[in-house]
């Protein structure tokens, strides 16, 4: 985000006028007004020192759990301190979009590391410098989808809330048809997307897992979507590629992924990073920067800006996508992440959340009332039913320090990662078992 530049009033008036607003309070009347802050209520004459305190002991109102079974999106795992060693030196700590890019070699090195490791954990061919964050990602892949003849695209029920109604926005300003595929049993009903795939679709997304927690059969539902001439995007988890099989092993034309889980914290809600994969095929579709390897007039290895005739700043009246930036700090932490874990490493983390999630599970739908809602093989995540008051539960198991799971029609959507002792699971049970 840029330096705020005071404008005078008519000027102000001017733009919102624009764009059919009235006040700059409207441009925020998506945040509910009792989270907003209007002025914080500091007494007047206080010193630097005293404000400072002041305000840390408003922040020690807020309630850090140690505790956490909820993901919805974003999850808690554990992070080697190496991540933090490495992406904290001030050398990296700096502006990121060099407009000069081939000065910064060791900027568009990162980005290359993490392009690679992205296109080894996904099992495609290509990968761009990353995106703001899972949701736009999921979005810019529609643009990649689009044809002349093809403008309608379709998307499982199952998916995470939050990314389908981004994608409703991005369809809304870019007059693309965007239709939901119900969900059966919580996942996507394949009959029903068979019948809405016509000559018209440009592509179908579906996540797995999908926000259920439930495993989709992935491979046929890519099947009947290429049969149907469309694209097939899949979202994915990057911990759960551990152990199961790649988006391109499933036959996805396009991966695409929230990268928080690869060692990043939830720092309430940011930043986080999205990430996106594509075929060859595709490459040329595929938005932001790319950053290539080669040889310099020495023969050293060097590293470049590629294919930049696809990039909204080359080609701008033909951009598929407004995404200027690449997240480089964020795509390093990922890159770093991953480098520490290597395959082995994440596939003990996929493991661990795996192996626990289903002990979790078993134990919580012991309880009367509590039992699984759906019956397809998870990953780390599932939804239990809840015979009692969800929010009174939540609050209950707050007062004992754990972060319970997400509410979910009437039920609880509960994640379960390696962060998780086999005695905080039995802790949550007990204290579930007595409410």
């Amino acid at each position: 985000m840029g330096s705020y530049i005071p404008v005078n009033l008519s000027e102000r008036d001017q733009m919102l006028q624009a764009i059919g607003l009235k006040t700059v309070d409207d441009l925020f009347s998506q945040i509910p007004d009792e989270i907003k802050v209007k002025k914080l209520n500091l007494p007047e004459g206080m010193s630097e020192l005293e404000v400072g305190r002041y305000v840390g002991r408003m922040a020690d109102k807020n309630t850090c759990f140690k505790t956490i079974f909820r993901g919805a999106g974003a999850y808690h795992h554990y992070i080697p301190s190496i991540v933090k060693s490495i992406t904290g030196k001030e050398e990296f700590v700096t502006a990121y979009t060099p407009y000069q890019a081939e000065i910064s070699q060791g900027i568009l090195q990162s980005i290359f590391e993490f392009q690679t490791m992205i296109c080894q954990l996904t099992g495609l061919d290509v990968s761009n410098a990353s995106v703001y964050d899972g949701a736009s990602a999921t979005a810019e892949a529609i643009a990649m989808c689009v044809e002349r003849k093809r403008r309608k695209m379709l998307v499982s029920a199952a998916v995470d809330p939050m990314t389908l109604r981004t994608m409703q926005t991005y369809c809304f300003g870019s007059g693309v048809e965007l239709i939901v595929v119900p969900a059966k049993e919580g996942v996507t009903d394949m009959e029903a997307l068979k019948n809405m795939l016509d000559d018209t679709t440009a592509g179908f997304y579906m996540q797995q897992p999908n926000y259920y927690g439930l495993i989709e059969d992935a491979e046929a539902l890519g099947q009947v979507v290429h049969e149907a001439g469309a694209k097939y995007v899949m979202g994915v988890n990057p911990i759960s590629l551990g152990v199961l099989k790649t988006p391109g092993e499933q036959g996805a034309d396009i991966a695409v992924g929230e990268g928080q889980p690869l060692g990043m914290p939830l720092a309430f809600g940011g930043p986080y990073l999205g990430f996106m994969a594509c075929t060859t095929a595709m490459m040329r579709k595929l938005p932001g920067r790319i950053a290539g390897e080669t040889v310099d007039v020495d023969g050293r290895r060097a590293f470049v800006l590629t294919l930049q005739a696809r990039e909204q700043h080359i080609r701008r009246e033909k951009a598929l996508s407004n995404s200027c930036s690449n997240q480089a700090l964020c795509a390093m932490t990922a890159a770093v992440y991953m480098a520490a874990m290597g395959p082995d490493g994440l596939r003990q983390v996929a493991t661990h959340c795996l192996s626990k999630a289903h002990y979790a599970a078993s134990k919580i739908s012991e309880i009367p009332g509590f039992g699984l809602r759906y019956k397809s093989e998870f990953f780390h995540e599932f939804v239990t039913e809840c015979p009692g008051n969800v929010s009174q539960i939540m609050s209950a198991l707050e007062k004992e320090g754990i972060f319970g799971g997400y509410p979910v029609e009437n039920g609880i959507l509960w994640c379960v990662t390696e962060m998780n002792t086999k005695e905080e699971i039995d802790h949550l049970v007990d204290i579930l078992k007595r409410l």
